[in-house]
């Protein structure tokens, strides 16, 4: 149910509702939209702080879920430290909490090696989806293009919630967007305006 506070007005009060909201960011599918835009933007210099502020607006914050999972150091270390940067920084936000998946190797038909993220998807459309049925929020909102949510979001609002999509539009599956209640596009305005200001760890 929606949270509740008086504001006065002239004639007397009214109650004006407020939603209880938590995000959910697919980190994989945000690092690679931050792509689609510049190929140098990188996550690590996104404020994901200020972004969550920004959507929310005057709704309670219930929770942030962060997504992803961690480099191989061997592969490039300073790739590598910057990310881990960037989930201590993560970690540090107020009701954040943040998920790290495994990278899973795999080889191509010229035998190359490369590396997969495993179970990042599953972990997130059962914490959205379990959140729903305890009913721990209204809002929810999916930071993510992936059309693999689609049927996420079907579920979800079955359970008479709203889910609103925030994705990278070359990133983004027209049926996910379909299926929400509404999407808005992140492009190279909001990325430069959520440029985060801090140092990124180098070696």
């Amino acid at each position: 149910m929606y949270s509740r506070f008086w504001t006065s007005v002239k004639a007397g009060f009214f109650i004006k509702m407020t939603k209880r909201v938590s995000v959910y960011i697919d980190g994989a599918n945000f690092y690679y939209g931050l792509k689609t835009i510049n190929i140098k933007y990188s996550d690590i210099f996104f404020d994901f702080e200020k972004f969550v502020k920004e959507i929310i607006r005057n709704d309670e914050l219930i929770a942030i879920y962060y997504y992803n999972a961690p480099l191989k150091e061997n592969l490039n270390k300073w790739v590598y430290w910057n990310q881990m940067s960037l989930f201590v920084r993560l970690r540090k936000i107020v009701k954040c909490k943040v998920i790290l998946c495994k990278r899973q190797k795999r080889v191509d038909r010229d035998e190359k090696e490369y590396y997969v993220i495993k179970g990042d998807d599953i972990h997130l459309s059962l914490d959205m989806l379990r959140d729903a049925c305890k009913d721990k929020y209204d809002k929810a909102i999916l930071i993510s293009g992936d059309g693999d949510f689609t049927q996420l979001v079907e579920y979800v609002k079955a359970e008479n919630k709203e889910v609103i999509v925030y994705a990278f539009k070359e990133l983004t599956s027209v049926d996910l967007i379909n299926k929400a209640n509404k999407h808005f596009w992140i492009d190279k305005k909001i990325v430069n305006k959520f440029f985060w200001r801090g140092k990124a760890k180098i070696t």
